[in-house]
């Protein structure tokens, strides 16, 4: 390797490009160096530390949205800033902020220890930001282990919680057999691309535009598609996508409501996020074998979700189907995005007002769980909005939205990934997307039900049955972040000019 190259490598060590990366992980650090410092009886404020700092990372994000960096190849080609990316840092710092209030909530309630928690959620976002900012295969892989790894501790993180344990152990299971899956098709494609000369300079077959002009050069290449299909094999795992859905209800039931969250919201972002950028990049050229393979992937996840969530009674499980359902439609847009570009907005869209409804749906899940994080049952809604008139609104807006109700967000979400299909040609694909949203409204509105319309039992009362109490009243921090996320929710539904003019940029 010549000094020339060597010193175009140390060139384009731009650190300060990846600064909100570096500024989580350095928060992440101080977390535990507080720690060992502060007296013990100070350590609850910790935690607000954390969000300070997640905080003001999204606020320079913003700030900073239109970085001198962006479009350039960063560290020897291992990160593409770009406008996508810079989308992602503020959907998964978003998610965290949300996820932390979620802890605050939830983790008083047990002896598990609070600051490591909020030192993974921070390790964990860093690592989806540099994730969805990846254009190279080694980067790729390295980011996204070390989001898997993070939420092998944070799913079983009860570890006085037998179910806990046990779904930290199946997601262990099955995450390291997705894990070893994607990596042999990153094998078979870097074997078949090989190193390539390009100007002068050598490349290997890890970096994205490498394995594009490969496979644009030979489409007919047994290696590069299996490769190909090994690859989007392992990111179907992380969305929850058929069939590779089986550790969804399981996981998020053992897994703190915090995680679940976390699991629902950001590790599918993250995984939408590769996914968009493989499919219309890095494999753009094997469109005629990827749009009837992701097809049926969409048909069969959005219809497995919505049956599975139909038995479903317990409100995490639930949640979790029905958001194997969200990833089918989510999968309607990728499809959608091949022949018609401005779909790839319309998955942003849908993924930011599935945040709102989501957090917004385990923000009171937080409020209403009992000592047994696992045990949230949809009997245990029973009366809540006449106890607790404003924890009953919060789960009436988010619940409709992700049902796809208008004039909420995420009825605006569906109708653009809905338009996107119907200008693709996606004829049947859309019908099926729509039996789903029909099917859909039967158990999101049986949720509804239980919180509106049942009680708790003949006897007289505002208490729940078997020593269930009333669930607490929200702090006023707490009430105020439920309200945003139901008010945006709303305010989206009838307004999208801000936030799509800002994804379609």
């Amino acid at each position: 390797m010549s000094n020339t190259l060597l010193q175009a490598i140390a060139e384009s060590n731009q650190w300060w490009a990846i600064g909100p990366e570096m500024i989580l992980g350095c928060a992440a650090l101080g977390l535990l160096v507080l720690e060992i410092f502060l007296p013990k009886e100070q350590h609850r404020h910790i935690p607000v530390v954390s969000i300070l700092a997640q905080i003001a990372v999204l606020v320079g994000v913003v700030v900073n949205f239109d970085t001198v960096w962006k479009g350039e190849y960063l560290f020897g080609g291992l990160i593409l800033l770009s406008d996508v990316g810079q989308i992602a840092r503020v959907f998964f710092l978003l998610s965290s902020l949300l996820v932390s209030f979620l802890a605050l909530v939830c983790l008083p309630r047990t002896r598990m220890p609070r600051v490591e928690f909020h030192h993974l959620v921070l390790v964990v976002t860093a690592a989806m930001m540099l994730l969805a900012q990846s254009n190279h295969f080694v980067m790729f892989f390295v980011a996204l282990e070390t989001v898997t790894i993070g939420f092998y501790i944070l799913v079983s993180y009860f570890r006085d919680s037998p179910l806990s344990l046990e779904a930290g152990l199946k997601y262990l299971v099955l995450g390291a057999l997705s894990s070893a899956i994607m990596l042999f098709g990153i094998v078979l494609l870097y074997g078949a691309a090989g190193k390539v000369t390009l100007d002068g300079v050598v490349h290997t077959g890890f970096e994205y535009p490498v394995i594009a002009d490969f496979l644009r050069q030979n489409p007919d290449s047994f290696l590069g598609l299996a490769g190909a299909l090994l690859v989007l094999g392992g990111v179907a795992f992380k969305i929850g996508a058929f069939p590779f859905q089986v550790w969804i209800p399981d996981v998020y039931q053992g897994a703190p409501t915090p995680v679940t969250a976390f699991l629902a919201v950001s590790s599918k972002g993250a995984g939408f996020a590769v996914l968009l950028v493989l499919v219309l990049e890095v494999f753009a050229p094997l469109e005629g074998v990827l749009v009837p393979v992701l097809s049926f992937l969409a048909a069969a996840t959005i219809l497995c979700g919505n049956l599975s969530a139909l038995t479903q009674r317990n409100a995490k499980r639930l949640m979790g189907m029905s958001g194997v359902s969200h990833a089918g439609y989510l999968l309607l847009g990728v499809v959608a995005a091949f022949s018609v570009p401005w779909a790839a907005d319309a998955v942003w869209f849908y993924l930011f007002t599935y945040l709102l409804a989501s957090m917004a749906v385990f923000g009171v899940m937080a409020y209403l769980a009992g000592a047994d994080d696992a045990d949230q049952e949809l009997d245990h809604y029973d009366r809540l909005a006449r106890n607790r008139p404003f924890l009953g609104a919060v789960l009436a807006i988010g619940v409709g939205s992700l049902a796809g109700i208008p004039p909420l967000a995420g009825f605006m979400g569906k109708l653009l990934l809905f338009i996107a299909a119907f200008q693709a040609h996606l004829y049947w694909l859309l019908a099926v997307a729509v039996g789903g949203v029909v099917v859909s409204i039967f158990y999101y509105f049986g949720w509804i039900k239980a919180a509106f319309f049942e009680t708790w039992s003949p006897a007289a009362g505002g208490e729940a049955p078997a020593g269930r109490p009333v669930p607490p009243a929200p702090s006023w921090a707490g009430a105020a972040t439920l309200a945003a996320l139901a008010l945006a929710t709303v305010l989206l539904g009838f307004y999208q000019e801000p936030l799509t003019s800002w994804l379609m940029k």
